[in-house]
């Protein structure tokens, strides 16, 4: 939690253990209902430790009432990796959705003169993102990045109300499997190791820098705002807490289940968001694990507007 005030710059070793947290959490669970059936005080103290990560935990695995409102429209974020997977799939697969709004990132589509999709005939591509209306684009533009990433905007009416989307793709990684995987040599593994702190921290700091552009942005924006995208960011990182300052994450509001997105490395990784304003209302949000159509789940989330 203290990611919430210090920003990688500063100290990127924190950003570093928010990667970490869902096996924090296993670990404590276990520790629990270790002095719990060794009838020891102590197992009340770890159960008094983890009412503090309730929050927290809720960002990874959450459960919400089903609402009742009917959905104004519905929106489809997904990190499509440059159809790497089969472009004829991923483009059935979307078009089966029927989304209101689709942002997509790798979309590998910036160079595309007509809609991909044939149910959202506006869109504006940047460099690495797409993002796709039903609705004619009143106004769109790009949100200028310091590092390497991507983010867009359109303004949309619906409804008679104007709304701002807006589309990001935070700096990666660059990671590869190998990079991650241990071996049996235990000075590899410690190389690998020092390695991959070597990439991390400069991308904390790009990011602490591309999170506070966006902030400012949304918070200079006119109208209410849909947010999404692929952050290479978990939750509890210093990134997450800087949106999640001026908008709200959707799947705290609507999702069930676990909101992990990201499933290349068999771990548990929630990096793709939907975040919204408060005059908006999320009555539903999903990851969809039923197809694997890149190294990303694809997420929907439905809205209507407060009264």
């Amino acid at each position: 939690m203290l990611n919430a005030y210090i920003p990688p710059k500063v100290f990127p070793l924190l950003n570093l253990l928010s990667l970490a947290f869902p096996f924090l959490m296993i670990a404590n669970l276990l520790l629990c209902v270790f002095w719990i059936f060794s009838w020891r005080t102590r197992a009340f103290v770890f159960l008094l430790i983890s009412t503090l990560f309730l929050t927290p935990v809720r960002r990874w695995i959450n459960y919400s009432e089903p609402k009742s409102e009917k959905a104004d429209f519905k929106v489809l974020t997904f990190n499509n990796k440059f159809d790497d997977y089969g472009k004829e799939k991923v483009e059935n697969y979307i078009n089966s959705f029927d989304a209101d709004f689709i942002f997509l990132q790798e979309s590998g589509y910036s160079v595309a003169q007509k809609s991909t999709f044939s149910k959202t005939k506006y869109f504006f591509h940047g460099h690495l993102v797409s993002f796709y209306s039903k609705y004619e684009l009143l106004e769109k533009g790009s949100i200028p990045f310091l590092e390497h990433g991507d983010a867009i905007y359109a303004d949309v009416m619906i409804n008679g109300k104007i709304l701002r989307f807006i589309n990001v793709y935070l700096k990666p990684f660059r990671l590869h499997k190998s990079m991650v995987k241990p071996t049996e040599n235990l000075d590899e593994n410690t190389e690998k190791a020092k390695s991959l702190v070597r990439k991390f921290f400069p991308v904390f700091a790009a990011h602490q820098t591309q999170v506070e552009v966006l902030k400012n942005f949304i918070e200079k924006s006119p109208y209410p705002v849909i947010l999404a995208g692929d952050f290479n960011s978990v939750p509890n990182s210093y990134e997450y807490y800087t949106i999640s300052g001026v908008l709200k994450d959707c799947f705290l509001e609507s999702g069930k289940g676990f909101g992990t997105s990201f499933h290349d490395y068999k771990i548990p990784i929630r990096i793709d968001y939907v975040f919204s304003s408060e005059n908006l209302k999320s009555t539903y949000y999903q990851v969809d694990r039923s197809q694997k159509l890149s190294d990303h789940y694809p997420v929907f989330a439905e809205f209507s507007f407060k009264n």
